[in-house]
């Protein structure tokens, strides 16, 4: 069963609804809080210029200079796009832990932790499978 967020987001859908549009693994990561497995992210070896954006709603969350590879196994940031997300506190798996979520649709996108680079010393691990990367067009 989908875990029900405590307040409303802007975006509001049934639980068939968010089935439907995310397909098995997103909904279980962004509806369900689950997390994909450690290094199968294909969004780890993307390295181009672009935005990532909700794989829910479509929100800008994070821009591409701000990722970086912090050998965890998942997609790193070191900032998120001014409010863009929404915080809680995880206290799954026997720990305490602040989850991130999207501001507009309240999809779960992963944690951040106080060991990412200076100057911020933040790191936003996200599950590629929350995320949808938009290059930037080489148009522009």
């Amino acid at each position: 069963m989908a875990k029900q967020p405590d307040t409303l987001f802007p975006i509001a859908k049934s639980n068939d609804e968010w089935r439907e549009l995310l397909g098995v693994e997103r909904y279980h990561v962004l509806r369900e809080h689950g997390t994909e497995p450690s290094g199968t992210s294909l969004l780890l070896q993307e390295h181009r210029d672009g935005v990532y954006r909700c794989a829910g709603c479509g929100a800008l969350l994070f821009d591409s200079a701000t990722k970086y590879d912090s050998g965890s196994g998942w997609p790193s940031f070191t900032h998120p796009r001014r409010n863009a997300l929404g915080t809680s506190v995880d206290k799954s798996h026997f720990m305490a832990r602040t989850e991130v979520h999207c501001r507009n649709c309240g999809g779960h996108l992963g944690h951040v932790f106080p060991d990412g680079p200076k100057p911020r010393g933040l790191r936003y691990c996200l599950n590629g499978a929350s995320l949808a990367f938009v290059p930037t067009s080489e148009d522009s």
